[in-house]
């Protein structure tokens, strides 16, 4: 299934966050209980807002944590974020 985001709205694969000891062991029940306010932007509406926004699809960005609506493709967890919910773009 594709989703074409509206006007001035993201579609975001957020990232999950894995509880990891200090031993380097992964804790596998804590990656579903809390998501990192970051996420990659998998498509984007045509409104005009987003235009000198500086964002492009294959970006990371950092979002409000609790902006947007939760939504799935093809099993996996996204979420529809209008424009005002970007707070950044990581750089590498």
């Amino acid at each position: 299934m594709n989703i074409k985001p509206l006007g001035n709205r993201v579609l975001v694969k957020p990232k999950l966050e894995e509880e990891v000891t200090e031993h380097g062991i992964v804790l596998p029940d804590t990656i579903e209980q809390e998501k990192k306010a970051e996420g990659e932007v998998i498509a984007m509406g045509n409104g005009d807002k987003l235009k000198g926004l500086g964002v492009v699809v294959g970006d990371t960005v950092i979002f409000e944590k609790w902006g947007g609506e939760d939504v799935e493709v093809n099993g996996e967890d996204h979420k529809i974020l209008n424009y005002d919910k970007l707070l950044a773009v990581i750089q590498k």
